[in-house]
């Protein structure tokens, strides 16, 4: 039995008439009466009483095409989730992102994807630096990063989202808390508050940045979240220097201040070059189209 006898056979039912059915299905009358008697006599049963004038029915005619109807649904429907799939509609995709991205930029993620790719679902592995993506990507545990470049590991592509400055974080109460911008030379006899896990691009870049206003920063507390080193603030323990997304956090205690000097981390979408699906091809395209994402890469390693 093949797909398009059913397909004669549901047309032939709907019209109740084997002229009005072959013009339908764009073919002769002859050949269709030929294939419903082929298709009677496979499955060993009658299935229309016909006459000069109507064509009806029978009982296992009836029963046949609501079996016939379901088929031909489920084919269809079959057909069109392969096509989805293949142009990119639908699928399946694992996104990785370091902590702060998920206040900020992962949420417009999630909305620029919902609108433009409601058959691509997106699946969420959250608290992941840098290193820790790249591995996540190399063993095929995620297929796209939010991460903060450079990246050491080869086979990762990467395009910018987004260039952002750092901000200082203090107590309510603290002497910097105003609005005017602070100079770096101006934390020389602070305490801080950093990120003590190996590898963090922020880390590196507070003490880059306070290496070059002259100092190094007294490194009073180390911690592994965003949350506890703004706790650690609030209570008057340190301050920290934050990429500007952290401003989508608001503490009590914490005060934010623009920092005067120039200094900045990037935060890149990374995913695996040689990635063929669909749905990542699809994802890339529409975060291009709607400016979340540069629409060059990276310069591999840059920052």
């Amino acid at each position: 039995m093949e797909i398009r006898q059913l397909r004669y056979f549901v047309t032939v039912a709907r019209t109740r008439h084997f002229g009005q059915a072959a013009e339908q299905l764009h073919m002769a009358q002859s050949p269709l009466s030929q294939a419903i008697r082929q298709l009677e006599s496979q499955i060993g049963a009658t299935l229309f009483h016909r006459t000069t004038r109507r064509v009806d029915l029978t009982t296992a005619g009836e029963a046949f095409l609501r079996d016939a109807l379901r088929i031909l649904d489920a084919t269809d429907a079959a057909v069109e989730r392969v096509a989805r799939i293949g142009e990119g509609r639908s699928g399946f995709l694992r996104v990785g992102t370091t902590g702060l991205a998920a206040y900020k930029q992962l949420p417009q993620l999630a909305r620029i994807a919902a609108r433009e790719l409601p058959g691509v679902e997106l699946r969420f592995v959250p608290d992941l630096l840098t290193p820790a993506s790249e591995a996540a990507l190399a063993e095929n545990r995620i297929d796209v990063a939010l991460l903060r470049p450079p990246t050491a590991g080869a086979g990762v592509a990467t395009r910018l989202i987004t260039r952002e400055r750092l901000v200082l974080a203090v107590p309510a109460a603290h002497r910097l808390a105003g609005d005017e911008p602070v100079g770096l030379d101006e934390l020389r006899e602070e305490d801080f508050v950093v990120y003590g896990t190996r590898d963090s691009v922020v880390d590196a870049a507070t003490t880059h940045a306070c290496f070059g206003a002259g100092f190094l920063p007294r490194r009073a507390h180390e911690v592994t979240e965003t949350s506890v080193m703004l706790t650690l603030v609030a209570a008057g323990l340190g301050v920290a220097l934050l990429p500007e997304s952290v401003l989508a956090l608001r503490i009590e205690g914490v005060r934010y201040v623009t920092v005067a000097d120039d200094v900045h981390v990037d935060l890149a979408l990374a995913w695996r070059a040689d990635d063929d699906d669909p749905a990542l091809a699809a994802l890339l395209e529409t975060l291009v189209a709607n400016g979340f994402v540069a629409p060059v890469p990276m310069i591999a390693g840059a920052s």
